[in-house]
């Protein structure tokens, strides 16, 4: 049973375009809109799960492949990552003083 209300203005035309559909699947302009909305969320519930698919079989096909002589490599993870931007930003900042 549906129990909530939506409204939003649209223009006239589409108004009378929606209408006009409506009449001629022989539906209400509730239904119409109904039976749209839910293609519309489906469709975008489909094209997440998609990319989602994607993105996992990326990682999937990444995972093991880093290879380290530094048995302690993960447990530093964070001191090398800040390493790694410390030396970008101290590039950057070299770079900026030499255009000035």
């Amino acid at each position: 049973m549906k129990t909530e209300v939506y409204s939003w203005r649209v223009d006239a035309i589409r108004k009378a375009d929606l209408e006009s559909e409506a009449r001629r699947e022989g539906t209400s302009l509730a239904g119409l809109l109904d039976r749209i909305t839910a293609g519309w969320l489906r469709q975008r519930r489909n094209g997440e799960e998609a990319e989602q698919a994607r993105i996992r079989k990326r990682v999937m096909a990444a995972v093991g492949t880093i290879r380290s002589e530094d048995p302690t490599r993960s447990k530093r993870a964070s001191e090398l990552v800040r390493e790694i931007i410390r030396q970008k930003h101290e590039k950057e900042s070299v770079a900026s003083r030499r255009a000035d």
